[in-house]
């Protein structure tokens, strides 16, 4: 791994990426063992030790584990060509919540998954992050028709790095929605190209980043509208604290032909102090004249006017501040339609918050 090829920040897709430390950790190695981390939503389950698939830790129900027909060209996603997981659903079949659990000890660790969904099937992923280390995915995503996938993804490792690659073709009437969570320590990088290329297909990703320290976190998306009437949705909040940065790419490409797209998107910045660092680059590129596209993009710190309301009605500052980061982070959180998984990663937000 000594001669690991990077990107450069000169390339404007990776201005604002911190890869610095990725070869120490590409060099290091592995501490021996790990101590096991419980699954937390019961039914299947996968357990990968820096990037090793643990049976013992494991009840992989319908998930396959070994060669997987993924690769990708992307710099990082490229490493992770390695044996992975799989998980193949045929028509009208149903799976999930699916947990996959990726603990790193140190080093690093590249594993590949696919995903592929037949006609009217329908799947939860939720893939948690602990530990140190590097730890880079491929997720490689095929949805059939009417097929409906629910994806959860939580960045807690301590420290390291964290790098994630979506590749995804959505089919006629199939919706794909990712939900991510950077609440750890470490520094990260949620990358994806989401491809919409039937009829009325659905897709949205987003999320929240928390960052604080010196930490890094980005998230960049491309979402590519390749035929007609279909909708999609990125959603991002990011919170910087201390002399932290936080980084939101969202692009929409809209092709020719691709008439009556509907994409939006939301990226908004909360500043905890003035010494962090949030930016926003929303792009929308449209090649088809009957389309509904929007953007928008703020940063700003936590509303004085608000603060100013609950400091009259006996709240003290801290909780109020508090409260408000709190709303802010749950509003990209909301579309994680499995209630107790959506109650865990809030639990892990406050939990970031608190550590304040």
């Amino acid at each position: 791994m000594s001669a690991l090829a990077l990107p450069s920040p000169r390339d404007e897709a990776w201005r604002w990426s911190a890869l610095a430390t990725l070869p120490a950790l590409a060099e290091a190695s592995p501490r021996a063992d790990a101590p096991p981390v419980a699954p937390a939503f019961g039914g299947p389950h996968l357990t990968f030790v820096d990037g090793v698939y643990r049976p013992e830790r494991s009840n992989p129900g319908p998930v396959a584990v070994g060669a997987v027909d993924a690769a990708s060209d992307h710099p990082l996603a490229r490493l992770a060509a390695g044996p992975g997981w799989t998980l193949a659903l045929g028509d009208n079949h149903a799976a999930g919540p699916v947990e996959i659990i990726h603990l790193s000890t140190g080093g690093a660790n590249h594993v590949p998954a696919r995903i592929a969904l037949a006609a009217g099937a329908q799947a939860s992923v939720v893939e948690t992050f602990v530990g140190d280390g590097w730890a880079n995915r491929l997720t490689a995503i095929a949805l059939g028709k009417g097929a409906r996938l629910m994806r959860a993804l939580r960045l807690t490792q301590t420290s390291g790095f964290t790098s994630l690659r979506d590749e995804a073709e959505i089919g006629e009437g199939a919706s794909l929605v990712t939900v991510a969570l950077g609440a750890g320590g470490a520094g990260s990088r949620i990358d994806a190209a989401l491809t919409l290329t039937g009829t009325a297909a659905y897709a949205e990703m987003g999320g929240a980043l928390l960052a604080r320290g010196d930490q890094r976190q980005e998230a960049a998306v491309v979402v590519r509208h390749a035929a007609e009437q279909g909708v999609s949705r990125q959603i991002w909040r990011a919170v910087a604290d201390d002399s932290a940065s936080a980084s939101l790419a969202a692009r929409v490409e809209v092709a020719k032909g691709a008439q009556k797209t509907d994409g939006e998107q939301s990226l908004r910045g909360l500043l905890l102090k003035r010494a962090a660092t949030i930016n926003l680059k929303p792009e929308l590129e449209i090649f088809a004249d009957d389309v509904k596209c929007a953007h928008g993009a703020t940063v700003g710190e936590l509303d004085a006017q608000a603060l100013f309301y609950l400091a009259s009605r006996g709240v003290p500052p801290a909780e109020a501040r508090a409260l408000l980061t709190h709303a802010f982070v749950v509003d990209a959180l909301g579309r994680i339609d499995d209630e107790a998984l959506r109650d865990a990663f809030i639990a892990d937000a406050d939990a970031w918050l608190a550590a304040r």
